[in-house]
């Protein structure tokens, strides 16, 4: 398809890379010298992939499939950046025994795997084990699903028409998309405006992720694109253009449920006053971005790469 040329891959990967960087930096810029506040700096660099993905399928035919497809490889690469950065910069105290249980259900799988089993079930009750293990060692457990996930097969039971990994996207999506994602952002995003002010979207914290989504991504994304392509690394999806490039940037600053995912574990102990701070610049970061990134790609025609 679309991705197997390997030029088509580089850039996503690239623009990830930039996509993640950027943000952080301009946030570590904003609140340097603040160690508290400092601790947030991963939360400008996560991109929502549910809400990203919405926003461009509500364009419909206006934008090609290849940049549908450029968007989404660039947020699953930034997914697990994101998930890498849970793992290595917001885990303490690690627990050897809950790390070796859980090296020991990776290898189960990786056996399943190779023996060619097609139980799903059999995956389910090890992954069950691999996430309690997790939990319990001191990593982030949404490291479980990821490295789960890599061992499901994709071969076709006999009599089935899906392949075992397909059967199980399709029956956790609805959950996903109908339950665990709007309970996750209601609980998360909770604010009261009564005591809201100007001042308060001034906040370090709160500019620094703001301004770390809405225009973080724009630089590294687009600027790291570009330079990628000018250089003759890489090549632009095909039909797309640089104003739809740029469009697909702006969307990558939807950190929404990521973002305030991490903004969670980062400021877990720092006070109920950062984590309104912190919530205030993931709504006023995505709601820029997906709007302006929605409209410049709703009124972009497609155009031929220059």
């Amino acid at each position: 398809g679309e991705l197997s040329d390997p030029a088509r891959v580089v850039l996503p990967v690239v623009a990830a890379i930039g996509g993640m960087s950027v943000p952080a930096l301009i946030y570590s810029a904003i609140n340097w010298g603040d160690p508290i506040a400092m601790r947030g700096w991963a939360i400008p660099s996560a991109t929502d992939i549910a809400f990203a993905l919405g926003v461009i399928a509500l364009l419909g035919t206006r934008v090609p499939r290849s940049l549908k497809i450029f968007l989404m490889t660039l947020a699953i690469v930034d997914d697990l950046g994101a998930i890498v950065i849970i793992a290595v910069f917001y885990t303490s105290n690690l627990s050897l025994l809950s790390l070796g249980i859980a090296a020991l259900a990776v290898i189960s799988l990786y056996v399943l795997n190779r023996r060619g089993v097609l139980d799903l079930a059999a995956y389910l009750l090890i992954t069950l084990v691999l996430w309690t293990a997790v939990l319990k060692s001191g990593v982030h457990a949404t490291l479980a699903g990821v490295v789960a996930a890599f061992f499901i097969p994709y071969r076709t039971p006999p009599g089935d028409s899906e392949t075992l990994l397909e059967r199980l996207e399709h029956d956790l999506q609805p959950i996903v998309v109908f339950a665990i994602l709007p309970l996750f952002a209601f609980v998360n995003t909770g604010i009261s405006f009564a005591n809201i002010s100007l001042q308060s979207f001034l906040h370090p914290v709160s500019l620094g992720i703001a301004l770390g989504l809405f225009l973080g991504n724009q630089i590294g994304v687009m600027g790291l694109s570009w330079l990628t392509v000018k250089l003759g690394f890489a090549r632009l999806p095909q039909d797309a253009g640089w104003k739809q490039i740029y469009g697909v940037s702006m969307l990558c600053g939807i950190g929404f449920t990521m973002s305030l995912f991490i903004g969670g574990l980062a400021f877990e102990q720092g006070g109920p006053e950062l984590g309104v701070d912190d919530r205030l610049g993931i709504l006023a970061g995505s709601l820029l971005s997906g709007t302006l990134g929605y409209l410049l790609l709703r009124f972009t025609s497609r155009e031929s790469p220059a």
